[in-house]
């Protein structure tokens, strides 16, 4: 008996390759890992192409300067943010478990070894380049607010607390949450905390706020 084995065709022409998205998240990921290592000024564009997998040519049509790459770094961290946040969501949970779910999701954001390694770079290198103030504070600080806000007005509108500002209240509220902790850590006098810590700090806070505002 012959055995006939089929044998499969390769399709013709060049193999298949990546879209844009996925080209972008890979020059993101190894750009975060560059502007760490290297900080802003240093980082070597060509570093990056290398390490993702891409030539320069593809990174600059892109990303045409640096400050586009940092800003999409940044911004694809704020977008998984609001993803974990996400408060129609969780628009009829109790009201504390609601709370602590939005601090529990900016604590794991903001208080993150990686986000604070980038503050300190911001930090450090804002004065020669101002872009990079300018791009964290609209895209890092100026959307966590806006959401925070947005949460705490849908608050209001139900009924459920009372606040005569509620964008004064988000900052408060952001500010008690991670201030302490983010500060000790970039000043590298603690460590950033842990998950554990995190859940824990959120509940407090939580329950510290709603007090406050309680009708």
């Amino acid at each position: 008996m012959v055995v006939i084995h089929k044998i499969e065709k390769r399709p013709r022409g060049r193999p298949q390759v990546r879209c844009d998205d996925d080209t972008r998240n890979l020059i993101v990921e190894a750009a975060n890992a560059q502007f760490h290592e290297s900080g802003y000024a240093a980082v070597s564009i060509s570093a990056i192409a290398q390490n993702a997998g891409v030539s320069t040519k593809t990174l600059y049509r892109l990303f045409p300067t640096k400050a586009d790459l940092f800003a999409c770094m940044i911004s694809a961290r704020i977008g998984r943010f609001l993803l974990a946040v996400d408060p129609a969501g969780h628009i009829n949970d109790d009201l504390g478990v609601g709370l602590e779910h939005v601090l529990i999701a900016y604590g794991m954001l903001t208080l993150s070894d990686d986000t604070i390694g980038i503050m300190r770079l911001v930090i450090g290198e804002s004065d020669r380049f101002p872009e990079l103030a300018a791009s964290f504070y609209e895209r890092a600080i100026v959307r966590t607010n806006t959401l925070m806000e947005a949460w705490l007005r849908e608050q209001v509108e139900r009924g459920r607390i009372k606040l005569d500002d509620p964008h004064a209240a988000s900052g408060m509220l952001r500010g008690m949450m991670v201030m302490e902790p983010q500060r000790a850590a970039m000043l590298r006098q603690k460590s950033a905390p842990n998950v554990e810590e995190i859940v824990a700090r959120a509940k407090m806070c939580a329950d510290l706020f709603l007090k406050g505002c309680a009708i």
